[in-house]
């Protein structure tokens, strides 16, 4: 069968040509360029879940809203309120100013982190994908290691990279209803390559002095350990009698409540050098989030408060204050297992408190309160 024949045509073949003439190689990309902006405003596998559909929502007061921008306002209104808490401090510790020479940002360290950028992936503000960014090739490269070096240098990051678009998945309930939805935030893939190169460094120096009883967002570890911990320390208590008290403590919303002030003191005691506090800090200086939902975009509103959510920096940092915290909360003997003293287990911010005695709990939890009021 020629490749010209009509049969031909209709299985998909095309007559050969020669390079420069006839159709241009250039043409399917922009059809897939045209549909990539069509479906940027979706999250990534957002397909076939359940998302944001409506188009009325109900007001603070309880007033059913139905024009587009309306809608748009009220949500950014309820997530401003969400992201800021009223309860929790936000005022920022001076810099100490001691900026000396720090190594520069290698070609190296970029390049490792775009290779384990996902595919698929929603973008933030600024468009970009992760593909985008996984295509580049060495002089891409350089140009992205260049961007991050005068980020790092300037201790100044573009607004783009701070900004987060807060995109609402309905949970369960009256989708009219705010509460009834999770927002979650997708930020700048050059903002998060920046991010995972300072997470990098900043784990380097906080990872080896974080307590053995903390298994959240720790590479290795995860609740598998802390189960097997606690049947050993259950299975031990059985077999000499032992009685074993456990006390459960749920932070709410601890990732959204951290105070920076504080944090930024807590990375300087755990020997976090000036210049890369000051790279994190960049990041939080004018954070700023909007909400994008059924294609419109609302205005940007400030969040002075907690961690960024799906930025590759805010595990470590978050453990890293919780651990502070486990540190000046300790008084009480705990549990002897294993020849170890274990006091808590805890998974990010799931706390487990162990004691031989009932009474023992309300005194370590008085003895709690006052850091944890301390670091917010």
């Amino acid at each position: 069968m020629g490749t010209g024949s009509p049969s031909g045509t209709r299985l998909g073949w095309s007559p050969r040509q020669k390079p420069g003439h006839g159709r241009s190689s250039v043409r399917p990309w922009s059809k897939t360029s045209v549909r990539l902006r069509g479906d940027s405003g979706l999250p990534s596998g957002a397909s076939g879940r359940k998302q944001c559909a409506t188009n009325t929502i109900y007001s603070g007061d309880g007033v059913l809203l139905t024009s587009t921008q309306d809608v748009v306002d009220r949500w950014a209104e309820y997530f401003e309120d969400l992201l800021n808490p009223t309860d929790t401090s936000s005022s920022e510790e001076a810099e100490s100013g001691d900026f000396g020479l720090a190594s520069q940002i290698s070609g190296a360290e970029v390049t490792e982190v775009v290779k384990k950028l996902l595919c698929g992936k929603a973008p933030g503000v600024d468009e970009i994908r992760p593909e985008f960014l996984k295509a580049l090739d060495v002089v891409g490269l350089c140009w992205l290691t260049r961007l991050c070096n005068i980020a790092w240098t300037s201790g100044a990051v573009p607004l783009d990279w701070q900004t987060g678009v807060v995109v609402p998945l309905f949970k369960k309930g009256d989708r009219r209803v705010c509460s009834n939805y999770r927002g979650i935030t997708l930020l700048s893939l050059p903002g998060k390559v920046y991010s995972g190169v300072l997470e990098r460094r900043v784990r380097r120096i906080v990872e080896p002095q974080i307590q053995e009883e903390q298994c959240g967002f720790r590479p290795g570890r995860g609740t598998l350990d802390q189960l097997y911990t606690l049947r050993g320390i259950l299975e031990g208590a059985w077999e000499f009698a032992q009685p074993v008290y456990m006390c459960f403590v749920d932070l709410e919303k601890a990732f959204d409540r951290v105070p920076r002030g504080a944090l930024w003191g807590v990375l300087r005691e755990y020997g976090v050098p000036g210049p890369l506090i000051r790279a994190v800090r960049s990041l939080y200086d004018r954070c700023q989030s909007l909400v994008r939902i059924a294609g419109s975009k609302s205005g940007s509103f400030p969040v002075r408060v907690g961690l960024r959510q799906g930025c590759p920096l805010s595990q470590i940092l978050f453990i890293t204050f919780m651990d502070r915290i486990s540190r000046c909360s300790q008084g009480v003997e705990g549990i002897c297992f294993g020849g170890l003293r274990i006091r808590s287990l805890l998974f990010a911010d799931d706390v487990l408190l162990l004691a031989y005695q009932n009474v023992i709990f309300s005194c370590r939890w008085s003895g709690s309160q006052p850091s944890l009021k301390q670091l917010g």
